[in-house]
C-alpha cells in the first residue's frame, strides 16, 4: 500500500501498540511477582488476574488472526437499483488477492464464485506479493475466466512491485505479463460494452489522468461500471456520473477492532471508505470497497482480524 499513513492513523496504531504492550508487560510482571510467593495462585492479585486474562485473550486473538480468519471467506450480497438497466445483472467482485507461493483461499475461490452464477467477474488489483505468487495468481484467474467474462485492473502491487526486485529484466517482464494467458480482460483506459445497456471501464492504479477520457467513452444512457484499485478517485468519478465504482486496497484495515473498525486504510479518506457500500453524488454513484482476499506483503504479519476475506456479489436490477 503506497499511500503513507495519515497522522490520525499513526496515532491509532501507536496507541493500540502501547496498550497491547502494556497488557503483556503487566501480565508478565504479575506472574513474576506471584511466582516469588510461597503460593503463586493465591498471591496473584485481582489486577494481575485481569492482566493475565487479557494477555491470554490477546494470544487467542493473534492465533485466530493467523490461523483462522485468513482462510474464512465471507460472501457479501449487495443490490443496486437503476433505471438504466433493462434486466438484472449479477457481478462477482474480488480484490487484493496478494498471492504468495503457497495458496490460501485461491484454490477455493473459483467454486465459491461459480456457485453464485455471476454474469461478469471483476478483479480490482493487487495480484501477487512476489514472483513466486504469480503461478498461483494465474491459476485462479484462469479458472475465474472460464466461469464468466472477467475484467481486471492493476493495483499498486501490479505496477511497480513495491521495490521487491520486480524491476529486474526477467522479473519486470513477469510483472508486465501478470495476466497473460489467463483469459481475463485487462482494462487500461478502455470502456467496453457488457450488454447494450451496461458498460464496464477501468484504469490502473495512479492513472488519474485517464479517468475523464475513459468515462467519456461510455454512452450517457448506459449503466456505467468503473473499476479502480482504490477508493481515492471516487469524487471525480461521481462527478463524471459513473453508476457503480468498484475497488479494494484498504483490506478493511486487515486488522480491525470490534465496534470501531480499521486502524489504517492507506487512503486519503481515512476511515470514511474503509470498506463496504457507499452512495455519493446526484446520479447517484454507488461505491463498493471490497476487503480483499489476501494480505499485504510488505513485511507486515500475514494476519487478518475482524476483516474477513471477501467475495462481493452485486445484483444490479431495474426498479
Amino acid at each position: 500500500m503506497p499511500c503513507p499513513m495519515q497522522a490520525a492513523e499513526l496515532v491509532r496504531v501507536a496507541l493500540f501498540s502501547l496498550v497491547v504492550l502494556g497488557v503483556y508487560l503487566g501480565a508478565a510482571g504479575a506472574l513474576v511477582a506471584a511466582a516469588r510467593g510461597s503460593n503463586p495462585t493465591r498471591k496473584l492479585s485481582r489486577r494481575g488476574r485481569v492482566l493475565v486474562a487479557l494477555a491470554a485473550l490477546g494470544t487467542l486473538c493473534i492465533l485466530y488472526g493467523f490461523l483462522i480468519e485468513p482462510y474464512w471467506l465471507e460472501t457479501t450480497h449487495v443490490t443496486v437499483t437503476s433505471s438504466r438497466v433493462e434486466r438484472p445483472l449479477r457481478i462477482a467482485h474480488l480484490s487484493d488477492l496478494h498471492c504468495d507461493a503457497r495458496p490460501r483461499l485461491e484454490e477455493r475461490l473459483p467454486a465459491a464464485v461459480a456457485s453464485e452464477r455471476p454474469d461478469v467477474i471483476v478483479f480490482t488489483g493487487d495480484s501477487a506479493n512476489s514472483p513466486e505468487g504469480v503461478p498461483v495468481l494465474k491459476g485462479v484467474l484462469s479458472a475465474l475466466a472460464r466461469i464468466a467474462p472477467t475484467y481486471v485492473v492493476r493495483g499498486n502491487w501490479d505496477t511497480h512491485g513495491h521495490k521487491l526486485d520486480w524491476q529486474e529484466d526477467s522479473k519486470g517482464d513477469l510483472l508486465r505479463g501478470l495476466f497473460e494467458g489467463t483469459g481475463v480482460h485487462e482494462l487500461d483506459g478502455e470502456a467496453v460494452p457488457l450488454r447494450s445497456d451496461v458498460w464496464v471501464s477501468g484504469i490502473p492504479y495512479h492513472a488519474q489522468s485517464k479517468i475523464a477520457p475513459t468515462l467519456a467513452k461510455v454512452p450517457p444512457e448506459a449503466f456505467s461500471i468503473f473499476l479502480c484499485h482504490w477508493p481515492d478517485e471516487i469524487e471525480e468519478v461521481a462527478r463524471l456520473g459513473a453508476d457503480l465504482y468498484l475497488c479494494g486496497h484498504t483490506h478493511g484495515g486487515q486488522v480491525a477492532l470490534p465496534f470501531y473498525g480499521a486502524l489504517v486504510t492507506f487512503s486519503k479518506y481515512g476511515k470514511r471508505f474503509e470498506s463496504g457500500a457507499h452512495v455519493l453524488g446526484a446520479r447517484p454513484t454507488h461505491l463498493y470497497v471490497n476487503r480483499g482476499i489476501g494480505m499485504d506483503g510488505l513485511g507486515a504479519p500475514r494476519v487478518r482480524f475482524c476483516a474477513r476475506p471477501e467475495l462481493t456479489i452485486i445484483d444490479v436490477q431495474p426498479p
